[in-house]
């Protein structure tokens, strides 16, 4: 006999990336930094008191909501600590939409987004995106017939890496009747040049959060830190009655606060990343694979090449598997707008190099 609830029965859950224990495999799979974290997280952790253990940490993360307030320009009630960016859609799921209300979302676009609205028992206004990955110009218009609550919107997008400006996203904000929500998981990867900035619509707008992760750009995807920025009206219910109580511990706190305070450290990584994305970007494409620009710190890849026996869908899932074969993973998307494009994280340079030999050494081989 079954228990769970029908919604729950009828979903099928988050599919993660796999996490391999091998520490010599090349892991370009999931989208994090390659580089570590500032020395001051190793810093923290080396000078933290075990001791301290014994009582509950700060139970709304105040150090480091005062330090993301001021970096943004906003006051600390403006700012929510989560337990990394999922917790945060979670959050936003829950306080905004009814169950059996409406979400919506772009498609294709971050997976777990369609998962937490079946969890929530909501319906899912997925409106399709253009050929150039950018929003359908009726996407509002859908939103609002859909009577979704709460709208997400993944920024720069993912999987295509491509970027929403922020007069775009203004406009989206104003025409939208429900909450939005810029997830900006990938916002440190962006080209400087662009000038790209969203925390003004924070002050603007009354119904806008964006979501921000040290995942990323701080390179602390295994500590699980992620915050919320708006309105404080927005903020407030999530604060106090949707939050788990105590959501983010001492430890991850603490090491927080000094990531997060290097900024200098962080914006390193975040140069070297993007000086290999575009090393990487032209690499593919003279190996004959279609490559859409991208302002994230992942590439996502279609292969071009093929022979009588081998249409471009077969090429990717066995480059794919044949890079498994030796030792790099990267991501074979399912989705049908995708068809079985592989998104590939950006690495180090030697991680590059390996993978770029490796599709050498394949299409050799495949006679591609």
């Amino acid at each position: 006999m079954s228990y769970e609830r029908d919604n729950i029965r009828r979903m099928r859950g988050y599919s993660y990336g796999e996490q391999p224990d091998d520490p010599d495999i090349v892991k370009l799979n999931t989208n994090e930094n390659p580089y570590p974290p500032s020395p001051r997280v190793a810093e923290a952790l080396a000078a933290f008191d075990a001791d301290r253990l014994r009582r509950y940490p700060p139970p709304t993360a105040g150090p480091f909501r005062a330090l993301a307030a001021e970096r943004l320009g906003l006051a600390p009630e403006q700012v929510l600590a989560t337990n990394g960016g999922d917790e945060a859609l979670r959050l936003a799921v829950t306080a905004f939409v009814d169950p059996g209300g409406a979400f919506a979302m772009a498609d294709p676009s971050y997976s777990l987004y369609e998962v937490l609205a079946h969890v929530q028992d909501c319906r899912v206004e997925a409106v399709p995106m253009t050929q150039d990955w950018s929003l359908s110009a009726d996407f509002a218009e859908r939103a609002n017939a859909a009577g979704a609550r709460l709208t997400c919107i993944v920024n720069p997008h993912a999987p295509s890496g491509t970027l929403l400006y922020a007069d775009d996203l203004a406009r989206l904000a104003e025409s939208l009747d429900g909450v939005l929500l810029i997830d900006e998981a990938y916002v440190d990867f962006v080209d400087p040049e662009l000038e790209h900035d969203a925390t003004p619509l924070v002050r603007e707008f009354d119904n806008v959060l964006l979501l921000r992760t040290l995942s990323k750009g701080y390179s602390l995807a295994g500590l699980r830190f992620g915050f919320l920025a708006g309105d404080a009206g927005l903020i407030e219910p999530m604060a106090t009655k949707v939050r788990d109580s105590y959501n983010q511990d001492l430890l991850a706190q603490e090491l927080a606060v000094a990531a997060f305070g290097d900024e200098a450290h962080a914006r390193q990584t975040w140069r070297r990343v993007r000086e290999e994305r575009n090393r990487l970007y032209g690499a593919l494409v003279a190996r004959g694979f279609r490559v859409p620009p991208s302002q994230a710190n992942f590439l996502l890849a279609w292969p071009l090449i093929g022979g009588p026996a081998a249409t471009p869908e077969q090429v990717s899932v066995t480059v794919f598997e044949d890079l498994r074969a030796r030792g790099i993973l990267v991501r074979l998307l399912e989705h049908p707008r995708l068809r079985r494009a592989l998104r590939i994280t950006v690495g180090t340079r030697e991680e590059n190099e390996g993978l770029l030999a490796a599709l050498d050494e394949i299409v050799e081989a495949r006679c591609y």
